[in-house]
């Protein structure tokens, strides 16, 4: 029933959904709908990602790495330019990693919440 609605998040993809799958696994109907309202709030779309990354190497270094919640290595990149541009391009061609891993920690934070609110 709630296939569809995992398939309608943005740039979602086949490893996410598998992963959103096992991880919401028995999880009642009332929990799914609560889980997936929190999850897609704090969610990334992989194309904003790739979206932030190209912004953080061409203007503020380090802007993905922020947006992702890595603030030491955000200010590493401000500090040194994107790690002399290198670290900013091995960002671009990782963007749908970064916005995956980050996803990961919002299913387990999501998931926290929907736990914690149905004692």
């Amino acid at each position: 029933m709630f296939d569809q609605n995992f398939m309608s998040l943005p740039g979602i993809s086949p490893q996410e959904y598998s992963y959103l799958q096992s991880a919401t696994q028995g999880l009642n109907e009332q929990q799914l709908r609560t889980f997936l309202m929190v999850y897609s709030g704090k969610r990334k779309n992989p194309s904003d990602m790739l979206m932030f990354a190209i912004v953080g190497a061409l203007f503020v270094p380090g802007l993905q790495r922020f947006i992702v919640g890595q603030i030491g290595m955000g200010i590493l990149y401000l500090l040194t330019l994107g790690l002399c541009l290198i670290g900013s391009i091995i960002d671009i061609v990782n963007h749908k990693t970064l916005a995956f891993e980050y996803n990961q920690r919002m299913v387990f934070e999501s998931m926290q919440m929907v736990k914690m609110s149905n004692f």
